[in-house]
């Protein structure tokens, strides 16, 4: 696997499809469990553990069904204020002209 910070989105798909395939074996479950228990079919689910693409839905129901779905709301951190910004905004104006 690739270590360096800079990935390609194949290289991601792929190591996120491997990671939700060690996450079910570690659970002990099937292709064919986990795809009913996400609603999705088992062709579906094999492409998404192959990182070969996969619907974005797919990928969410799937980490719902294991329970995985909190992790969702950290993928996308809420931008946050800089504080050199907010120190830049409050100096305002000093002076005024004639």
């Amino acid at each position: 696997m690739n270590t360096s910070p800079i990935k390609s989105p194949d290289e991601l798909l792929q190591e996120i499809g491997e990671k939700i395939k060690e996450r079910r074996l570690h659970e002990g479950l099937t292709q064919a469990t986990l795809a009913d228990k996400a609603g999705v079919s088992r062709r579906s689910l094999i492409e998404l553990e192959a990182g070969r693409g996969s619907q974005l839905e797919t990928f969410v129901r799937v980490l719902k069904a294991m329970g995985l779905d909190d992790n969702l709301a950290t993928t996308i951190p809420v931008p946050r204020v800089s504080p050199m910004s907010m120190l830049n905004a409050a100096k305002g104006r000093k002076r005024g002209y004639r």
